[in-house]
C-alpha cells in the first residue's frame, strides 16, 4: 500500500472513530437537534484528531502523525 493512502485511510480512522464517540456521549448529555448535534461532533473530531501525513526523507517515503497531545511528530 502507497504510504499515501495509509495516511489518508488513517486519517479518516482517525476521525470517524472520534466523531462517532463525541456524537454518541454528546447524545447522552445534551437533549439538541441530530444536526447541532453532528455538526459539534465534527468540528471537536477535526480538532482532536491526529493529523497524518507523507514526508520524503533520502529517496524514502514515511508516514509522520502530529496530535495535540504529543509534541512534535512521530513516525509510523
Amino acid at each position: 500500500m502507497k504510504p499515501k493512502t495509509r495516511a489518508m485511510i488513517f486519517n479518516f480512522l482517525g476521525f470517524a472513530i472520534l466523531f462517532l464517540l463525541i456524537r454518541f456521549a454528546l447524545g447522552q448529555i445534551f437533549d439538541i437537534g441530530r444536526f447541532y448535534l453532528a455538526l459539534a461532533a465534527a468540528f471537536t473530531a477535526s480538532i482532536l484528531a491526529p493529523k497524518f501525513g507523507v514526508v520524503k526523507m533520502n529517496e524514502d517515503e514515511k508516514v509522520l502523525m502530529k496530535w495535540i497531545f504529543i509534541k512534535g511528530f512521530r513516525e509510523v
